[in-house]
């Protein structure tokens, strides 16, 4: 209370000496007083004739309600003040009948006319607050005054007061719902609003009062996305909620394309912009050499409109607010393509830094999305680690997300953090460590027998909950082969005795009935002994003695007949009516009599018959039906006000309705005359316009090239004016750059020059209208100012432009191999700096962007910049389907090339062993002399046979070496060290899938024969569409075969064998093959159906080989 005394002197002795019983006694505040003297002093300042003193009452009352505390009996003192002249103390009366309006509302009501005057104030505070109160009101006889009030405000010059406007459309709303079609055409007004203070406000109203309502939405989608960036935190997170659902009904799949089987995403591709470079790059070759019928076919093109709300929203994954972050991490992984969706990996991790609380709906999140995507989350397991500081619940989820992301590649790492967990104090969280184990040797059945003899140690453990959760996930490993575990099942039944735990009791039981033909001798003696303590025992305990009895009864009647009508004569009189239920029916079932019915004929069957084992999944399964960080997914119910997330339209709606009339129409024209003039010199020739459909997302949807309509420059006209004079501004110094490139590209290399002028020619000769030529020059404005947008550093300018040049000089080289390789052998000297001169090795290869990269990203990516023999003459390659890879750089390797690729050859110093054929170019001015290999580091089981050493390469000489690599069946990297006499290089060379099995030949009476023995869990079908291109047998066959080593089973077809028969509708294509190491059948089968559907089926007894070569397969026959 001594503030108040403090605040009025500071007022400069605003109140007399006389006056010193006002606040200054300290059982004023009502904590010593009584209560027929509560807020006595409080009542006789408000009552005061000065301001100041009202200002003190007020500021101390609203510090009372900041509290905590009751202060409504105040309210008829503060009502008086609600007239008050002081600016101050009005604001302050407005905070408190905003609290209490809603309690009091025949007091309030009594004010009513104060508040409409309010409304009037030149103040746009207290405009806001006389609103705020009105609307707090909650009596149906004020409603038209309200609306006016709302309707008023919405036209209000201050955008505050039109925020409060949106804040009472919700309240109105739910006070009288007949309002609605009023509020709508409020906002819809306020939805035209162009200040980011009201865009979260008005779309809250409009989540609130008409969600359905889309068609408001589509002439201010695009100024949304736009401001998005500048809306408050909170209005932030509705927004993209709702433009999330919004894209879901307007746009198509960006993955529509996709196999559902690419869950694991394992490439590793998502995280590293570069790589995604190399990959656009390598398909606008395989374009270019296409004729022009496949370059016109676009398979998918996304919106630009989807485009600009990925790329608007990007940013905000930086943010402080972990709700922002959470709302765009939603946002992406259910609109954005698999390829784009790892950028938000690295958010969601950095708010695993926060509080427990913010963890907990996070972790919620990730474990959801690693089912699906669990790729993306690999590169930070070590983030999901549990600390000994974890609250329990935070400890079982981070236990999820690493059960999830358990793979064979790094499941020992996990099983030695599991072997830790078990020994915490946490007992909840010791029992969901044995789970997760459990699931783990569910999934990876290479660590099964390891997980299992595991769990068999910690049932000597002290600990009874250890031991009970071990017994019930050892009981569900056991299912899946029990003929080969009966020691364990014996060590079991010995621990019936210590063991107290029901569960664990129950399973143990279950488990020595099931399989007790494994343990005849101890099954009969567990029965006597708990003959003996079954009044004692739990419910689920007795139940499943009554099924072992019975089981007992069935196999083993001589030793155990007098057992079981003991047990079931016990059971009879249980207090538990479902125990004496299951008694009664036992026994007419398994002891026959006259009066038992025709089913005790089938009691072996019922009790006796093969279960199937259980499967361990992980609980967020089925989540992701649910919107991602909604309370409906953290809940895992569907909780009130949730909206469904709508699934995607299967043809995209009309895009024109996302157009915005824009006056300044001449600003805009004169910008594409500009643009006009740019296009009759094209610096990308014919290959920028074959390549749309293959370049990164990012460029392709901003160009607006991908759009089909003839709006394409009506949608870039509708941004803001800020926006469009700085795109123009950097579309015009990026324009400037490439031709300055160009322009000395030609002069250093004329046989390019021509190649291109030719190329230009042949474009110019075309007709073309001009419409076309406006759309392709803003697509290259356009995608220049994409990858300026997406490179993470942009200070660092000289160097991405500098790499831009590089890129597409190594574009146009790539047309014309031939002439480039003779101009090539004049040049010798090499400069790093230099990269206009610098020339590119011969092989097709994406960007050498390696150079720029540390050495431990460089070997991140190491075998994924694939490159294809067919669209390089000069790469050597045993025939045109075999793919060269890049083992090392020649800037990596100063000077030496190396390739490699699987020549699919028997090695003949091993027959387990792949051969790889390795292609080594000295592209230095220098001899390099003792090439070997040295220093292998290999994964268990994995061998290498080196090449002998190469004494001597010549400079520009090429030669050419094979060794032999077992991989053991796995798709696991073979590092090692390629060394000459002065250097060694760290390489690795890793395999596709289908280059670790060598063909096999088989009748097709016999593919049958093995195929009926590998079915079940050793078969995997997936439905796709065949390409429009491969829809005849020699294009499926040629694309299996280049996917994978296999041989063509004769008569495949179903149309070879004798007698002739006419050529079947829907032919079948049947390969096979043997895994190199293990020598393991694989079986592919391509059964064709109406209108390019088809069905791809894989029989494989190593599961890991058969979904990965499916998923192989699948990307042969689709793309």
């Amino acid at each position: 209370m001594s503030s108040g005394s403090a605040f009025n002197d500071e007022k400069g002795g605003s109140s007399s000496v006389a006056e010193p019983e006002y606040g200054h006694d300290p059982a004023s505040g009502g904590i010593f007083s009584s209560d027929y003297k509560r807020h006595d002093d409080l009542k006789e300042m408000l009552d005061s004739n000065k301001d100041s003193l009202k200002l003190e009452a007020m500021k101390r009352i609203v510090a009372m309600i900041a509290r905590g505390k009751n202060a409504s009996d105040l309210f008829p003192a503060v009502v008086k003040n609600v007239a008050c002249k002081n600016i101050e103390v009005k604001k302050l009366v407005y905070v408190y009948l905003v609290r209490y309006a809603e309690e009091q509302q025949d007091l309030a009501l009594l004010s009513i006319s104060t508040f409409q005057r309010g409304l009037k104030d030149p103040n746009q505070l207290i405009r806001a607050s006389a609103l705020r109160v009105l609307s707090s009101i909650r009596v149906t006889i004020i409603v038209p005054i309200m609306m006016l009030a709302i309707k008023e405000a919405a036209s209000d010059m201050s955008p505050y007061v039109r925020k409060t406007a949106a804040h009472a459309i919700p309240k109105l709303y739910s006070l009288d719902p007949e309002q609605k079609d009023q509020l709508i055409e409020v906002i819809e007004k306020l939805l035209a609003d162009k200040t980011t203070l009201v865009a979260g406000s008005v779309v809250m109203a409009f989540e609130e009062v008409c969600p359905e309502r889309i068609d408001l939405i589509h002439k201010n989608y695009r100024k949304l996305c736009n401001l998005l960036i500048d809306v408050e935190e909170w209005g932030q997170v509705v927004i993209i909620n709702m433009l999330t659902r919004y894209a879901r009904t307007q746009f198509l799949n960006p993955n529509v394309n996709e196999s559902l089987l690419e869950e694991g995403n394992t490439d590793g591709k998502t995280f590293y912009g570069s790589d995604d470079e190399d990959e656009e790059e390598d398909e606008k070759d395989k374009k270019d050499k296409k004729a022009e019928p496949l370059a016109k076919r676009k398979p998918y093109v996304m919106d630009p409109d989807h485009r600009l709300l990925l790329r608007n929203t990007k940013p905000l994954l930086q943010s402080r607010n972990a709700a922002v972050v959470m709302a765009v991490a939603q946002l992406y992984f259910h609109l954005a393509p698999k390829a784009e969706v790892g950028v938000i990996a690295k958010a969601l991790v950095r708010l695993l830094r926060s509080h427990s609380e913010v963890q907990f709906v996070v972790l919620q999140n990730v474990a959801t999305m690693t089912i699906k995507r669990r790729g993306m989350f690999e590169p930070y397991l070590k983030s999901f680690y549990i600390r000994s500081t974890d609250p329990t619940q935070i400890k079982i989820l981070k236990l999820e997300v690493l059960t999830n992301l358990a793979n064979e590649t790094n499941i020992s790492t996990i099983l030695r953090e599991f072997q830790t967990y078990i020994k915490s104090m946490d007992k909840d969280f010791v029992a969901a460590t044995i789970q997760a184990i459990g699931r783990c040797a569910t999934n990876i059945g290479e660590v099964r027998d390891t997980c299992l003899n595991g769990l068999v140690q910690l049932l000597s453990n002290r600990d009874e909950l250890v031991v009970a959760e071990s017994v019930v996930v050892i009981k569900k490993l056991l299912q899946m082969q029990p003929e080969k575990h009966s020691d364990i099942i014996k060590h079991m039944a010995k621990l019936i005795d210590n063991i107290q735990v029901p569960m664990a009791r129950a399973s143990i039981l279950w488990l020595i009935g099931e399989y007790c033909e494994h343990v005849p001798k101890i099954a009969p003696d567990v029965l006597r002994k708990m003959a003996k303590s079954f009044t004692n025992e739990e419910d689920i305990v007795k139940l499943q003695i009554l099924n072992l009895a019975a089981k007992l009864y069935l196999t083993n009647s001589k030793q155990t007949k007098l057992l079981t009508q003991y047990v079931l004569n016990l059971a009879k009189y249980d207090q538990n009516y479902d125990i004496r239920d299951r008694a009664r029916f036992i026994r007419q079932l398994i002891v026959p009599t006259e009066k038992s019915g025709a089913l005790s004929k089938y009691a072996k069957k019922l009790f006796l018959a093969l279960k199937p084992a259980p499967v361990l999944e992980s609980p967020f399964k089925d989540r992701d039906h649910f919107q991602l960080g909604s309370l409906s997914h953290l809940l895992n119910a569907k909780a009130g006000g949730y909206q469904e997330l709508p699934d995607w339209p299967e043809s995209a709606p009309d895009p024109s309705v996302r157009n915005v009339e824009v006056p300044e129409w001449s600003k805009c024209s004169a910008r594409e005359k500009r643009k006009e003039k740019k296009v009759e010199k094209p610096f990308y020739s014919d290959s920028e316009e074959e390549s749309g459909p293959t370049e990164s997302a990012d460029s392709e949807m901003d160009s607006g090239s991908g759009s089909a309509s003839a709006s394409a420059s009506e949608e870039s006209a509708s941004r803001s004016e800020s926006d469009e004079s700085d795109e123009g501004s950097e579309s015009d110094e990026d324009d400037e750059e490439p031709k300055r490139a160009k322009k000395k590209t030609q002069e250093v290399k004329k046989a390019v020059r021509q190649s291109e002028s030719e190329q230009s020619s042949e474009e110019e000769r075309k007709p073309q209208r001009k419409p076309k030529a406006r759309k392709t020059s803003e697509s290259e404005s356009e995608s220049d100012e994409s990858e300026s947008e997406s490179s993470e550093s942009e200070s660092n300018e000289s160097e991405s432009e500098a790499e831009t040049r590089k890129k597409k000089k190594v574009r146009t080289r790539d047309l014309k191999p031939v002439k480039k390789e003779a101009k090539k052998e004049s040049k010798k000297e090499m400069s790093l700096l230099d990269l206009d001169d610098f020339e590119p090795s011969p092989s097709p290869q994406a960007t050498p962007v390696n150079a720029f990269m540390s050495s431990s990203l460089a070997t991140d990516l190491e075998g994924l910049s694939l490159s294809d023999g067919v669209l390089a003459p000069a790469a050597i390659s045993p025939s045109s389907s075999v793919k060269t890879f890049e083992l090392l750089h020649r800037i990596t390797g100063e000077g030496l090339t190396v390739e490699y690729c699987f020549s699919r050859q028997p090695f003949s110093p091993d027959a387990n062993m792949v051969a790889v054929q390795i292609h080594f170019t000295n592209n230095s001015s220098s001899d390099v002399s003792g090439l070997h290999v040295e220093d292998a580091k290999l994964q268990s089981g994995m061998r290498v046979k080196d090449f002998p050493e190469i004494e001597s390469l010549a400079a520009g000489e090429t030669t050419t070496a094979v060794m032999g690599v077992d991989f053991c069946d796995s798709t696991q990297a073979a590092n090692f060290q390629l060394c000459t006499n002065s250097k060694k290089f760290f390489v690795s060379i890793q395999p596709p899938v289908g280059e670790l099995m060598r063909p096999l030949f088989m009748t097709e009476n016999e593919f049958k024969k093995e195929q009926g023995q590998l079915m079940g869990m050793n078969e995997i079908s997936e439905k796709l569409t065949l390409d429009s291109s491969c829809r005849n047998e020699h294009a499926i066959v040629q694309r299996v075969t280049t996917a994978a080593n296999l041989s063509r089973v004769p008569c495949g077809a179903d149309n070879e064998c004798s007698p002739p028969v006419p050529p079947p509708d829907f032919p079948v294509y049947r390969f096979a093959a043997r895994t190199v190491t293990g020598n393991s059948l694989v079986l592919v089968t391509v059964a064709t159906r109406a209108e390019g559907a088809a069905q791809l089926t894989v029989n494989c007894d190593k599961m890991l080989i058969g979904t990965m070569l499916v998923k192989e397969i699948l990307q042969a026959l689709t793309q």
